[in-house]
């Protein structure tokens, strides 16, 4: 007859989550290095961008970049979209 009572799981029970805790750091690692995720410029997760290029404010980037509109008209008509699409003008790093 066995004599010796039931302990509980033992010293295994920490075994399979650090097994599981490798597994998630290797795959994560894996995707930072293909590129898949993580940061990169202007991208967001999974390599799309960041913000639409589409969207209006980064149209008048681009017209303030090109040199069609003046300083002045590129914070006027970039105040103007703000508060239309809910930004907030502290999110820019607007120093103005």
């Amino acid at each position: 007859m066995n004599t010796l009572a039931h302990a509980g799981p033992g010293p295994w029970v920490l075994f399979f989550p650090l097994v599981w805790a490798a597994v998630i750091v290797t795959v994560v690692t894996v995707l930072r290095r293909t590129g898949r995720i993580g940061p990169s410029r202007g991208r967001g997760p999974w390599g799309r961008p960041a913000h639409d290029e589409r969207s209006p404010i980064a149209l008048l980037g681009r017209r303030f970049a090109a040199g069609e509109i003046d300083e002045d008209e590129y914070w006027r008509r970039l105040t103007v979209l703000e508060e239309q699409f809910g930004r907030s003008a502290g999110s820019e790093g607007r120093t103005r």
